[in-house]
């Protein structure tokens, strides 16, 4: 009689970060306030007609008039209400955020990667073209790109931030890579005879998950000021429902003379705590990527107690 035995099965390597990812957020404070706050943005993208429904941008009530149980926020100086604009307002800067955010990674990923892995010339070209993107000033590039294309709306700025904020991300991701490239299971890949995209999707990216995650998240908080920063300056489509958009039409309006200073301070303060949600939640990954990290928080606990 013959014996049979199993053997254990084994998580996928992206499957086991993600789950330390999630033990990350967990256990940290700070990322786990970012995460709700992230979830609380999420779910007025998603369902706003749940919370404020109507059409945000109609002049049907008294303009110019404070809050009240009707419009908990008071109403703009057209007789819109405010709460309606802040609550629709969270779906385009949510996208604007996210896509602009994946978008500069992936580009980030597949240029600081590939320099770092391949070497020789293929690095000599990409980190050349990084760091002419390096050296632009970011900013002023973004406005007039803008100002050329006014009427290309949340695509035209997606499309801008990208470009200019893709860079810093593939320089650090190449310096990760260099660091990896010599290591002993990348080495027993290549005499395997495995192939190199292979060796790069199934190798390196995902002991790099906690430092893509970083990347995106670092990269959304620059969408999303620098978003609110031309749509406030009126570069894009203004008629577009935005925090932004917001900001720009209360000071068109001059919302804090007009005695209605909510217009203003309300899109102002979901940009703040969008970007916050971002910036909160990367301290979970600084933890991962830096084992350091972990040991200094676990003996402060044990002195604590």
């Amino acid at each position: 009689m013959s014996i049979t035995t199993t053997a254990p099965r084994r998580s996928l390597p992206g499957l086991r970060a993600f789950r330390t990812l999630g033990r990350a957020i967990l256990t940290n404070r700070k990322a786990m306030a970012g995460a709700i706050l992230l979830a609380l943005c999420v779910f007025m993208a998603l369902f706003p007609g749940l919370i404020a429904p109507g059409d945000p941008n109609a002049e049907v009530f008294q303009p110019g008039q404070g809050p009240t149980g009707a419009n908990w926020l008071g109403t703009t100086s057209y007789g819109q209400d405010i709460f309606a604009q802040f609550i629709w307002g969270a779906r385009a800067s949510l996208i604007i955020a996210v896509v602009a955010g994946l978008l500069s990674t992936v580009i980030s990923a597949l240029v600081g990667v590939a320099a770092g892995y391949l070497g020789g010339t293929a690095d000599g070209l990409l980190s050349l073209v990084t760091d002419v993107f390096l050296v632009i000033p970011a900013f002023p590039l973004v406005v007039v790109i803008a100002a050329y294309s006014k009427t290309g709306g949340n695509a035209m700025i997606i499309t801008v931030l990208v470009l200019t904020g893709w860079s810093y991300g593939a320089r650090q991701l190449r310096a990760q890579v260099l660091s990896l490239r010599h290591r002993e299971f990348l080495t027993a890949a290549r005499l395997r005879g495995e192939r190199t995209w292979r060796i790069i999707v199934s190798e390196i990216l995902p002991n790099m998950t906690s430092l893509l995650v970083a990347n995106f998240l670092g990269a959304s908080v620059y969408a999303i000021l620098t978003a609110a920063g031309l749509q406030f300056l009126g570069l894009g489509n203004v008629n577009v429902d935005s925090w932004g958009t917001m900001l720009y039409w209360a000071q068109n309006n001059e919302a804090l003379q007009a005695g209605v200073p909510l217009w203003a301070i309300a899109p102002g303060l979901g940009i703040a705590a969008l970007g916050g949600a971002f910036a909160l939640l990367n301290y979970a990954f600084d933890e991962i990527s830096n084992p350091v990290l972990r040991p200094a928080r676990k003996r402060r606990a044990r002195r604590s107690s």
